[in-house]
């Protein structure tokens, strides 16, 4: 029996997309191997958010290759479809997948076996129409995510994914919905949702909202959990149904990347700080335990002392649940690479730091609310200091000591004592 791993860099999507591929080569009879491990086919599910993604792309295969030179070599994902020239220099890669291809290589490939030049599956066109995916998500976590769309026409200033990932287009309902039933076969009692600019999910008339209430119909699914997702495609319908839904969860990642008007103007975002506010004010009336959580942006050209004063101000007024934190480095090929006035790096350091710090005192805050509730989790595994960890629906992580396995079992916990990045507590009695 062959056997195969898989490397995926970058975002939740990207792991996704892995799980997939992992689920076709099972199909066809490959034993699937935790990376690192020899392996006759490695694929590389690459990232090109950044340069340094980039090269952590290179590294990660050469790594590989040192492994087992022997090994087919498969390079895939955001890098494959930009960095092509660079690719083909890597000595040892047996093939190289743009993404108009990622979710077909898996037909091409039968018996591998090392090549002379890659094989080359790549088109500069990105086909835009709605999609199917064969396989189904093979996953080693208690989670699942379905893959709903992909690619985004926003065109943000800063982002390179339009152009490595293509236009906008949507997994057609009948096929997520029949790997979403394969996946709650298997066991899985949440499915994360993933995708690009998943809130713009539309399928011969039925929305995002739509779809999550198709998801909703499926028997023995618990949790449908949404990743991120941007302001502007929230349907108001779907923060109804999140209210009052008892499977979609009361949780939204929502990127805000900056609290200056001025500065998401040049981001080229869609929105300004005022109605990204009300947004969410409106979210929080409507759905008052919701989990919020949201990317934040520093040092974009342009970003003065007193537009990120104002950055921090809104990130601290709104009861954010945590946020993510990313320094802004200049990606070529984007437009914000051409901006004037960019940021010193020491600058967006403190500036970064600054924010992690609010973070972690929001992270506190969030999961004191919970200290003496009971709520509910779903584990997912014992850590290293032997605890058993989980999450509630509005993502507050959860760790209480068990000596009875608790992966993939929904309970009522008791909070005892709130943390920075762990709630801990005592398993409530189950009630018949």
């Amino acid at each position: 029996m062959p056997t195969a791993s898989f490397h995926s860099l970058g975002c939740r999507l990207n792991q996704t997309e892995a799980a997939l591929w992992a689920g076709a080569f099972q199909q066809k009879g490959y034993a699937i191997v935790e990376w690192g491990e020899p392996s006759d086919l490695v694929v590389i599910n690459t990232c090109s958010v950044t340069e340094r993604g980039e090269a952590s792309c290179r590294s990660a295969i050469r790594q590989a290759l040192r492994r087992r030179a022997d090994a087919f070599v498969v390079v895939t994902g955001c890098y494959a479809q930009v960095g092509l020239e660079a690719l083909r220099s890597i000595e040892g890669v047996d093939m190289i997948v743009g993404t108009e291809y990622k979710d077909k290589f898996p037909a091409f490939i039968d018996a591998p076996r090392k090549l002379a030049d890659p094989v080359v599956l790549h088109r500069n066109l990105i086909d835009d129409s709605d999609f199917e995916i064969a396989a189904t998500g093979y996953y080693h976590t208690t989670r699942a995510s379905l893959k709903v769309q992909d690619g985004c026409d926003f065109f943000c200033s800063f982002c390179i994914i339009p152009f490595t990932r293509g236009r906008e287009r949507s997994r057609k309902l009948f096929d997520l919905l029949r790997e979403a039933r394969e996946l709650t076969a298997q066991g899985f009692q949440e499915l994360v949702l993933t995708g690009v600019n998943i809130g713009r999910y539309e399928h011969q008339g039925t929305t995002f909202d739509g779809m999550v209430g198709k998801l909703e119909e499926i028997e023995g699914l618990r949790r449908i959990r949404i990743t991120s997702i941007e302001p502007t495609t929230i349907e108001s319908s779907l923060v109804s149904r999140m209210a009052r839904s008892e499977k979609l969860c009361h949780y939204l990642h929502v990127p805000i990347q900056s609290g200056d008007s001025a500065v998401l103007e040049a981001m080229n975002r869609r929105y300004t700080a005022e109605s990204y506010r009300a947004f969410t004010d409106g979210v929080l009336e409507e759905v008052p335990d919701v989990g919020l959580g949201t990317d934040v942006i520093v040092g974009f050209p342009g970003e003065t002392d007193a537009s990120f004063e104002r950055t921090y101000r809104l990130l601290e007024s709104i009861p954010f649940a945590y946020f993510h934190v990313f320094s802004y480095s200049k990606r070529y090929g984007t437009r914000a690479a051409k901006l004037p006035e960019h940021v010193p790096t020491e600058t967006i350091k403190d500036r970064s730091q600054r924010l992690r710090d609010l973070s972690c005192q929001k992270r506190r805050a969030f999961a004191q609310r919970y200290v003496g509730s009971e709520i509910e989790v779903l584990f997912e595994q014992k850590d290293e200091s032997g605890l058993w960890t989980g999450l509630t629906g509005n993502y507050l992580r959860v760790g209480v000591a068990s000596a009875e396995p608790l992966r993939n079992q929904l309970r009522r916990v008791t909070v005892r004592e709130a943390g920075s990045e762990l709630a801990l507590g005592v398993l409530a009695p189950i009630r018949n």
